[in-house]
């Protein structure tokens, strides 16, 4: 039997960068009547990271492994991050003088589980789905309970 594909859509934000930031995505299968959306707001970070985390949760949504998944995002830095397989590069290095270990060492976990292609979508571009997420991922940051991005408040406060 043929495996669904999923569609994931992503998108992050941050108001300051660094400041409150927030992710928004959306789960859809494709050929069913499936349509997921989940944001969540975070009090202090940075855009990359919530970029970074919103195809993190999303990846690790997925109930079943291996699935066929084409992850849209208009994240250059993430999209970059893997296709041109700089990742691994990093990994190799154990992320020695990297931002955001932590979210990269969580990602290539459940990266790998899954069969992920990265289809790069034009931000802020009439593209319905990019702008539902990018509205979700700003209202979070604005909006609601925020949680702590603890990785990066800790380093933050190292680098000052």
């Amino acid at each position: 039997m043929q495996k669904a594909q999923i569609h994931i859509y992503t998108d992050g934000s941050a108001l300051g960068n660094p400041g409150p930031g927030g992710y928004g995505i959306i789960i859809e299968l494709v050929g069913q009547n499936y349509y997921k959306e989940y944001a969540q707001g975070y009090a202090f970070t940075t855009n990359n990271r919530m970029e970074l985390l919103g195809v993190i949760v999303a990846l690790e949504k997925l109930k079943e492994q291996p699935l066929n998944v084409v992850v849209f995002s208009d994240s250059k830095y993430v999209i970059d991050s893997v296709e041109k397989k700089w990742v691994y590069g990093w990994k190799a290095k154990n992320f020695k003088g990297k931002k955001n270990p932590d979210l990269w060492k969580r990602f290539l976990t459940i990266y790998e589980q899954h069969n992920v292609k990265f289809q790069w979508v034009k931000g802020h571009n009439d593209h319905p789905q990019n702008e539902r997420c990018d509205s979700l991922a700003v209202n979070a940051a604005k909006n609601g309970t925020k949680e702590k991005d603890v990785f990066f408040e800790n380093e933050s406060k190292k680098q000052h």
